[in-house]
């Protein structure tokens, strides 16, 4: 299944045979301080930064009604974020993963988003639409 927006990740999610977990890192968007004038102008114009993790959660599939949901559970914490990136953490023999059992996924997430490896995360933007990086 091509997953081009939220909803296809929910429905992948809960189609599955195994119950899932998904585990979600909002990042926003940062002008590093040793930026040249020239990306300083991309990045006045809305293109280009570096991402920068800021807050993460995990939820199970029937924890969440939609997009719009978990954007407005983000909005609560106060953060600017520009992108969700999302993965999943599959369960075995019909058992669930827990939130202890995605605490280190979730922190391997981000610190791939820091290096910048982004493969095998989806990250969704502000309207819940996949998007490409780079």
């Amino acid at each position: 299944m091509e997953i081009s927006r939220f909803d296809d990740l929910l429905q992948a999610a809960r189609a599955q045979a195994e119950p899932q977990r998904l585990l979600f890192v909002f990042a926003g968007v940062e002008l590093p301080d040793d930026a040249t004038p020239a990306q300083r102008a991309r990045f006045e114009r809305g293109e280009g930064g570096a991402l920068v993790p800021q807050m993460c959660v995990d939820k199970a599939p029937d924890e969440l009604a939609s997009f719009d949901a978990l954007a407005q559970e983000a909005a609560q914490f106060g953060q600017k974020w520009a992108l969700v990136f999302a993965a999943a953490l599959s369960g075995t023999l019909n058992r669930a993963p827990t939130s202890e059992d995605a605490e280190a996924p979730l922190s391997r997430m981000v610190d791939a988003i820091k290096r910048g490896a982004h493969s095998g995360l989806i990250p969704f933007d502000r309207s819940g639409h996949a998007v490409r990086i780079g």
